[in-house]
């Protein structure tokens, strides 16, 4: 199929989008005090006991979804969709990615930049799973893939879920020097940001105790990493890898209860967001609507359980760009593709 460019989309769906879809969504500062009060009650009632036995295992969830709730909003802030004061941006991005010691400025160039503009174009998209070739050569590729990634029907694959943005967003920080995507000064400041996000969880591990930690800190983080993840996945890692950035073809987006939905901020609509980045995604329904209208033989969405049942059951080594392949087996899969 041919490709096409955001440009080409955007274009057409800008002329028929409302101005106000283009201004920043301020009200969702309104998610970062409401997520900063459930984490610190939870927090509260763990610590100081106020919850009997195994009811203080309802505080993890809770706390594990606010954790995923502020990420949610520092990754649309950092996009300019809901302030656009550069100040604002950074300090709503480290306050939000502060679970998983994200450094702000390490995420604009990583994710707003790269993984926007080069979006499951081989060896290009650092959040794209390896080609043959690079999984054969690299032993590094070998282990991750099979090791820890999900597919393949295998049990243990729920590691991605479970740990896989914190250990990715690790990896990046570590590799963005040697791949050029920090300036020496840049990444000496994303070092920092980095280090101070350790400082604070450092210092409540000291004030709380090890067990404590544990339920406020360790296991909703799991549960974070886990929600986080199941979205990361589905927006790429079934779709083909393109040479030319074609959100449309490259890209899939997810849909769960309305409940969900709202309090994600709709990070479902994946095909959308590529489309127009810095556009809150509250207004993700109405792109739908167009992209349905103009384009329907090419827009993919699928349940989001689905997905990861698919996810679950395929391999996540691209053979070509519309192939998948277990490189182990030999067996075959293919991306999913417009019908």
């Amino acid at each position: 199929m041919e490709l096409r460019s955001v440009a080409s989309y955007a274009s057409r769906l800008k002329a028929a989008l409302p101005k106000r879809a283009f201004q920043p969504a301020r009200s969702r500062l309104l998610w970062l005090p409401f997520h900063l009060t459930v984490i610190a009650l939870c927090a509260f009632a763990v610590t100081q006991q106020l919850l009997p036995g195994a009811a203080a295992f309802i505080a993890v969830p809770l706390i594990g979804f606010s954790f995923a709730g502020i990420t949610f909003l520092a990754h649309e802030t950092l996009h300019g969709a809901v302030v656009r004061s550069k100040w604002g941006r950074t300090v709503i991005g480290f306050v939000g990615f502060l679970p998983f010691m994200v450094s702000p400025r390490l995420w604009v160039r990583w994710h707003n930049q790269i993984h926007h503009g080069n979006a499951n174009r081989p060896s290009a998209d650092p959040d794209s799973f390896p080609t043959l070739t690079e999984y054969q050569s690299n032993r590094q590729q070998r282990w991750v893939v099979d090791l820890f990634s999900v597919g393949r029907k295998r049990a243990w694959g729920i590691l991605t879920l479970l740990v896989g943005f914190s250990f990715h967003s690790a990896h990046i920080l570590i590799s963005s020097r040697k791949r050029g995507m920090l300036s020496a000064t840049e990444y000496r400041m994303a070092l920092l940001e980095t280090a101070l996000g350790g400082l604070f969880w450092a210092f409540l591990l000291v004030w709380l105790g090890p067990l404590s930690f544990l339920f406020v800190y360790v296991f909703p983080l799991m549960i974070a990493n886990s929600i986080v993840m199941a979205y990361i996945l589905t927006n790429h890692s079934l779709s083909p890898q393109t040479p030319r950035n074609d959100p449309l073809i490259n890209s899939l987006s997810v849909t769960v209860p309305r409940f969900v939905d709202w309090i994600t901020l709709h990070f479902g609509y994946h095909v959308e967001h590529h489309l127009f980045p810095s556009m809150s995604t509250r207004h993700a329904p109405t792109v739908r609507e167009l992209i349905r209208r103009y384009w329907p033989e090419r827009y993919q969405s699928m349940p989001l359980w689905r997905a990861l049942q698919r996810l679950h059951g395929t391999a996540r080594v691209y053979k070509d760009d519309t192939t998948l392949i277990d490189p182990i087996s030999g067996k075959q899969w293919p991306a999913l593709l417009p019908r």
